[in-house]
């Protein structure tokens, strides 16, 4: 079908009166809280014959499979099947990178499933599992990040990010200091956890309900399994009970274990992982050892920073590559920094392979350069706060890999409104009145920056379809490529598509997210599903539109009927406003849109179309880590006060104030949410969740110690500020973005390097002051004891400090 010239709108371009902007509730929130919301494991009961998967899994974190006798299993009342190897049609891997065995010979890592029983119920399939003759040769396993550094235990690329000549940066450098920092990773532990149900029907197709945020990678992957083309294979998402990235790539290999089941026994399979199961056998946030040397200027500019970041990767390489990429890329975070040389590698380990997660290594970078200037400040006989905004992005400036940092004065005006909304200096001095006053309790206040780019920077993935349809009562169905998971993408996706076409929000309904809908999509990652989406809804509705409108003008209407039932303008001149549509200056003599829908049918006009939007100007040399890999960055800045108890490390947070850049928000009761969401979740990244694995020699070695709520601390309402302030900052639109709005989805996330800065304060109170203040990272309670305990021992020992490494 030829593509129809369309209106000409600016992206950005928001209609004075608009269902964007509005603070629509989630359109499934009452689903949500009524239990009626259905969920991939909701849909299997619906089905006869089901089959229930379970998988056996190894007890050695790295072995050798020497026998696996499933005879046994199928004596067991209920098992049907038992999956291994010899049953994939096609190949036996569910890694982009073809490096992950689907039945593994060789075990990397406790608890990896070696066969899969199908059964009718989960409790046969699992006496099934445990009828199952396996016979294993351990092998040496590498568990710490440490062991593998030492071991040189190395996978994919090692890029290097340079800037300048980081020898001469030294050499201006009044200041010099060097250290090294290990920090820990992060389980997604979402609400729902990984889950698939396939079926075939009678022509042969595989139908995939999955619990991904990839929907086509999910495809593709359980089509080579099968050994089938891509367009037998169709994946659908419905909702997700929370993703936070690690649905970006794990359920593959679930997915594919129920369509191979499946596909063998002609039945409906279920594969559902318990909470022990997702916590064992999925990926985590990768944890990172980062060794560094920075300098600084008289002034406490800073001159160069030269760094070598090991992630851990697991056993295999899964997304660890970008995720080493950006950390790279956003290892300045709000700074501009001369000279700069950063090492990146990713160890392999024998551990489940770690894998997306909100921020994408972005919080993993600016970590790293937060905890310097949080160390190094006192060293420099400057407050940190003082520090950090000495050392701020100007106008016109760049990144390390060459990116002009665009907007950067919004840097210095969120940072101003916020200090000032949150009387920053007042409280200062409240709270070095409080701490003179209390020897057993200490207050800290800090506040962060936060600069993150917004698009893959994978290039090709910047780029999404959609499919919207005009029905002849007035009606809307859209499909798009991405899929919600809790944040509120379909409502926003609504409201864009009422505002394009220019209609209520209640004529709108969106169709779960399917593979045979819009095809080859990206996944729902990278902040960037509301841009991409919204986007390609927004230009399918605008081609809709322009046809809609030379009807309404017209231009299309038999000579006779010009008269009487259209505008008689022309179609450029045509606007469409709450279901009136309606000539330029003359808003009271409007047609109604679903009489125009009508005539247009019987125009033979297209009432559907399939839209499609790349983002622009993004270009990405990964060898030489330089070019533009994002469309815009996304600023923000999070204040936040903490008390800390001396005798057992525990701390409160006693207030919080977040003021965040989303552009012009589309919907701003969902964004924040999102804000407060994704900032608690960065504080039980940074101070509570501590994942801990066996390191002994015994026979548990490379166990997750942490497998389960009552070991794996959560953030809670117990540890929500006493008082929480957050709001967006205003008059921000961005241009050449969906209707000027701003990613929200991952940013949020680092406002929360401000809880452990605060805490490093209280902290360094306890001792005498001037001297660095180490803080491990979870900043768990007994981390917060064992660091004041260190200050407050300095500060008794010597009434001067001895800095070492700093000149």
């Amino acid at each position: 079908m030829t593509r129809d010239p369309i209106q000409v709108t600016h992206l950005s371009e928001r209609p004075a009166r608009s269902a964007v902007g509005e603070q629509a509730i989630h359109e499934s929130a009452a689903l949500h809280v009524t239990g009626h919301a259905l969920y991939t494991d909701d849909l299997g009961v619906r089905l006869a014959g089901l089959l229930h998967a379970w998988p056996l899994q190894a007890p050695h974190a790295h072995a050798r499979l020497t026998r696996l006798d499933v005879t046994p299993a199928l004596a067991v009342p209920g098992v049907v099947r038992v999956l291994t190897a010899a049953d994939v049609p096609g190949e036996n891997d569910s890694g982009v990178k073809h490096d992950e065995p689907l039945f593994p010979t060789e075990v990397m890592f406790h608890g990896q499933a070696v066969c899969w029983v199908l059964a009718e119920s989960t409790e046969a399939a699992r006496l099934g599992a445990q009828a199952i003759l396996a016979e294993y040769e351990p092998l040496p396993a590498l568990v710490t990040l440490r062991e593998a550094i030492a071991a040189e235990s190395f996978q994919g690329n090692q890029p290097t990010l340079r800037r300048g000549d980081v020898t001469l940066g030294f050499e201006q450098a009044t200041h010099i200091f060097e250290g090294e920092f290990e920090f820990g990773g992060q389980e997604h532990f979402y609400l729902e956890t990984n889950a698939a149900l396939a079926q075939v029907d009678e022509n042969g197709q595989v139908f995939i309900q999955s619990s991904t945020q990839h929907p086509t990678e999910t495809q593709e992957i359980a089509a080579h399994v099968l050994g089938v083309p891509s367009h037998l294979v169709t994946v659908q998402c419905l909702r997700m009970g929370g993703g936070f990235g690690g649905k970006e790539m794990q359920p593959h290999g679930y997915a594919a274990v129920a369509a191979l089941g499946a596909v063998l026994t002609g039945r409906p399979v279920r594969v559902r992982l318990n909470r022990t199961q997702d916590l064992t056998m999925t990926g985590k946030r990768h944890p990172f050892h980062a060794s560094w040397k920075v300098g600084f200027d008289a002034e406490g500019k800073l001159t160069a920073l030269q760094a070598t970041l090991t992630s851990d990767g697991g056993w295999s390489l899964d997304l660890s590559e970008p995720v080493l990429a950006r950390a790279l890329c956003h290892i300045d975070n709000a700074y501009y920094i001369p000279h700069v040389e950063v090492l990146g590698r990713v160890a392999k380990t024998n551990k489940t392979s770690q894998t997306a997660f909100r921020g994408f290594g972005g919080p993993q970078g600016m970590l790293v350069i937060e905890d310097i200037l949080g160390r190094c400040a006192p060293l420099l006989g400057l407050d940190a706060h003082e520090l950090r905004q000495r050392n701020f992005y100007q106008p016109g400036e760049a990144t390390p890999y060459g990116q002009e940092v665009r907007h950067a004065e919004r840097l210095a005006r969120v940072w101003d409104e916020l200090l000032a909304s949150s009387e920053f200096a007042a409280r200062q001095q409240d709270i070095a009145s409080f701490n003179a006053a209390h020897p057993h309790a200490r207050r800290g206040l800090a506040i962060t920056p936060v600069k993150f780019g917004i698009s893959f920077n994978f290039t090709s993935y910047n780029q999404a379809g959609a499919l919207v349809h005009v029905y002849k009562d007035g009606s809307v169905l859209i499909n798009h490529g991405g899929t919600e998971m809790g944040q509120g993408l379909h409502t926003k996706m609504i409201q864009v598509a009422a505002t394009a076409l220019g209609v209520p929000t209640s004529c709108v309904r969106l169709a779960p997210t399917r593979t045979d809908k819009v095809p080859n999509t990206s996944a729902t990652a990278a902040s960037s599903g509301a841009d991409l989406n919204g986007g390609a809804i927004k230009d399918a509705c605008e081609q809709i539109r322009a046809r809609l409108a030379a009807v309404a003008a017209g231009a299309l209407l038999p000579l006779a009927r010009q008269k009487v039932g259209a505008l008689g303008v022309h179609p450029d001149d045509v606007r469409f406003e709450h279901g009136r549509v309606f000539a330029v200056g003359h808003p009271g003599l409007a047609l109604d849109f679903r009489q125009v829908v009508h005539d247009a049918y019987h125009l033979r006009t297209p009432l559907w179309a399939a839209g499609f939007y790349r983002t622009p100007g993004l270009h990405w040399d990964r060898e030489a880590m330089q070019g533009t890999p994002f469309k815009y960055f996304s600023y923000g800045a999070g204040v936040t006060e903490v008390e800390v108890d001396g005798f057992t490390g525990a701390y409160k947070l006693r207030r919080v104030d977040l003021l965040h850049d989303v552009g012009e928000s589309l919907n701003p009761l969902l964004d924040l949410g999102q804000i407060e969401g994704g900032f608690v979740q960065g504080a039980g990244w940074l101070t509570l969740e501590d994942l801990r694995w066996d390191e002994s020699q015994g026979p548990g070695r490379g166990r997750v110690t942490t497998a389960s709520a009552s070991t794996y601390k959560l953030p809670s309402f117990s540890e929500m500020p006493e008082v929480f302030r957050v709001s967006l900052l205003q008059g921000a639109a961005e241009s050449g973005v969906v209707y000027g709005s701003k990613a929200v989805g991952e940013p949020p996330l680092m406002l929360a390097l401000s809880v452990r800065e605060a805490l490093r304060q209280a902290c360094a109170a306890f001792g005498d002051g001037g001297r660095e203040q180490p803080l491990a990272s979870p900043a768990t309670p007994e981390a917060v004891y064992w660091a004041l305990t260190a200050a407050r021992e300095a500060g008794a020992a010597a009434p001067v400090p001895s800095v070492a490494g700093a000149d």
